[in-house]
């Protein structure tokens, strides 16, 4: 990456954080905005030169429909083939004018079965950890919420959430390259979620008691992650991989989870969800051409291709002591 290129994207991202309601702590986010990993990936100037083709006025207005995050903008064909050039979009559906990003994650029917649980987010600051390209974060924002910062360290993430970012004027959602691990504890939050982390953690109780740290007493913790059906002695390590993937670690019952919770000081622990996912809701698309969730299961579906039990996905609700 070339130090223009890397320059150029930390200015952006500094410029998004003074119009946010971030910058009263502009110090410490500027400084994890300098030390972010991004700038070394090697795809990063083709991806900012598809950035810089998208128009740069945010005079599009931004909402959400059933479905997608929406920006009320309709695209040139130069437009979508830099939006295309950031492929594979992985999180979504987007909606640009009548341009459809269809990701490979219908995130859609995650946040249905999640946010008929939470706490009324109307005026509230919100932390979305590993929040990928922001689609949760904005209809976060489009639910009330007050400020919302989305936490992801991945480059390609990153700017997908700025083309976004280039098109409408969204001030009270910002973006930082980090780590939870990183991020400083400053203000204190009312929501923190954590959607398809805690199993990719080595050490899932040090991931809990880090969201603590960022709620205020009372507040409300979002908790989905990956769980093995069974009792409070229940939770898989996996030798190698789980359904392809290398970076799992733990995947327990929820009574083990509902067990670490109490220890990482949660209480009023609620289990609002448990679906598993299925190739209807993560699959391959037009803009995300990869192996998908049909590749990572046996033949039938019941298994994955290494013998474990299929991905069941649970949400957990629970209050900061």
């Amino acid at each position: 990456m070339t130090a223009n290129a890397a320059n150029w994207l930390q200015t952006e991202l500094t410029a998004r954080l003074e119009r946010s309601p971030f910058a009263t702590d502009r110090a410490v986010f500027k400084a994890l905005i300098a030390d972010s990993s991004i700038y070394k990936h090697g795809d990063l100037p083709h991806w900012i030169e598809a950035l810089q083709r998208l128009p740069d006025d945010r005079a599009a207005t931004l909402d959400t429909t059933e479905t997608a995050v929406r920006v009320n903008r309709d695209l040139t064909p130069v437009a979508i083939d830099a939006l295309r050039a950031l492929m594979p979009w992985r999180k979504g559906p987007f909606l640009f004018g009548d341009t459809l990003i269809d990701s490979e994650w219908r995130c859609d029917l995650k946040w249905q079965r999640v946010a008929p649980h939470i706490a009324p987010l109307h005026g509230r600051r919100v932390l979305d950890v590993g929040g990928g390209n922001g689609y949760y974060a904005w209809r976060m924002r489009a639910a009330g919420a007050a400020a919302v910062l989305n936490v992801d360290p991945t480059a390609l993430f990153t700017l997908q959430f700025l083309a976004v970012d280039r098109m409408a004027d969204c001030p009270t959602v910002m973006m930082l390259p980090t780590t939870l691990e990183a991020l400083p504890i400053t203000q204190p939050f009312d929501t923190v979620c954590s959607m398809g982390v805690l199993y990719h953690r080595r050490d899932p109780l040090q991931h809990l008691r880090e969201l603590r740290q960022q709620l205020r007493p009372g507040g409300e913790l979002v908790l989905e992650t990956l769980i093995m059906p069974g009792d409070v002695d229940t939770c898989l390590v996996p030798e190698d991989r789980y359904a392809r993937m290398r970076n799992v670690w733990f995947l327990p019952s929820v009574a083990m989870l509902t067990r670490w919770l109490t220890r990482t000081g949660f209480r009023n622990i609620k289990t609002v969800d448990a679906t598993y996912t299925t190739v209807g809701e993560q699959r391959p698309t037009e803009w995300m051409r990869f192996e998908s969730l049909a590749d990572a299961l046996s033949g039938d579906g019941r298994r994955t291709i290494e013998g474990h039990p299929p991905p069941l996905r649970a949400t957990l609700i629970a209050t900061a002591d």
